[in-house]
């Protein structure tokens, strides 16, 4: 395993700093919920490496750190996370160094230096599965089966993650006025990047959602909610830890296997393509801004590729 030759403390700040002059907190600010959480999480490890375990991205001295850091991080990561993960640690490496030289912290050399490190090559193995619509259809089913407010919540939940590739974060910041009873259409007003969409709901999610309102009622705010005990309602937005908790306790009472929230997302995009939508439509649809990123999620596997030869004609007769 690669060894960082730098002494922890020469890389701790020795005093607290304002969140505002703290490069890490500046970059992790500018996230949405959902990124924020996986960028902490990087920039955390990163420092645990650069101080031994003593330091996290909050105490880490970003400004001191220099090409040899940097070189030896990539080397750490290329080591112990597959190329994915170590090159999305690798950005927010960058970006957190960006911020502590429009901090002024470091001089534009430095950064220069520190951050000219290439990505890691190499393709990761394709995460997580495809969420059969026999499963969907068990899940959505145990919903049906709950009388009380939070059985047309869930299933509203599911049809919506199943029936439009939402993010989580996403599906918790909509607001009831973001969803058009008539087309289907769901405004994505916060999605990632800080850039809205507008997608459109299959019509059996546009039933689920009206089931929901319902019982929600039209009232202004978000459009998921939680429900406290004894079916009480709460007009204010769901954590995306809460959705996974959600799902996981419906998916146990529908003997479902395992699935992670984002297997909706990978699913709904598989299913799409193999569908006929063209690769464009979807990533628009899934907040993609590099349809590149959009057949990273295809699990449609060899047999979509058998299919898809079959289409040709090759005039030989035996």
């Amino acid at each position: 395993m690669t060894e960082l030759f730098v002494s922890p403390s020469n890389l701790i700040l020795t005093s607290a700093t304002p969140l505002t002059r703290q490069p890490a907190a500046v970059y992790l600010s500018s996230l949405t919920a959902g990124s924020r959480r996986t960028m902490r999480k990087a920039l955390n490890a990163i420092a645990r490496i650069l101080t031994n375990g003593q330091g996290d991205a909050l105490t880490l001295d970003w400004a001191a750190l220099k090409y040899q850091h940097t070189a030896a991080i990539r080397a750490v990561l290329m080591e112990q996370y597959a190329p994915a993960t170590a090159n999305r640690m690798l950005c927010a490496l960058r970006r957190t160094l960006k911020e502590a030289l429009r901090l002024e912290l470091m001089s534009a050399d430095d950064y220069a230096r520190a951050v000219d490190i290439s990505n890691i090559r190499g393709d990761s193995p394709q995460r997580g599965r495809i969420i059969k619509t026999s499963e969907i259809a068990e899940l959505l089913k145990v919903c049906k089966d709950d009388s009380s407010p939070a059985g047309a919540k869930d299933a509203a939940v599911i049809a919506i993650l199943s029936g439009s590739g939402l993010r989580r974060s996403e599906l918790v910041d909509l607001e009831v006025q973001d969803f058009n009873r008539e087309t289907g259409a769901l405004i994505v007003r916060k999605g990632k990047g800080s850039k809205s969409r507008i997608v459109y709901l299959p019509q059996g999610a546009v039933a689920a959602v009206k089931d929901w309102l319902k019982v929600r009622g039209d009232a202004p705010g978000a459009l998921i909610c939680p429900i406290r005990r004894g079916g009480h309602i709460e007009l204010r937005r769901m954590t995306d830890q809460s959705v996974m908790t959600m799902l996981l306790r419906r998916a146990k009472l529908a003997s479902v296997a395992a699935f992670s929230p984002h297997d909706f997302r990978r699913t709904f995009i598989s299913n799409l393509l193999a569908a006929g939508a063209d690769v464009l439509t979807t990533s628009r649809l899934a907040g993609h801004a590099d349809p590149a990123t959009t057949q990273k999620y295809d699990l449609r596997g060899e047999e979509a590729k058998q299919q898809a030869v079959q289409l040709l004609h090759i005039p030989y007769e035996p």
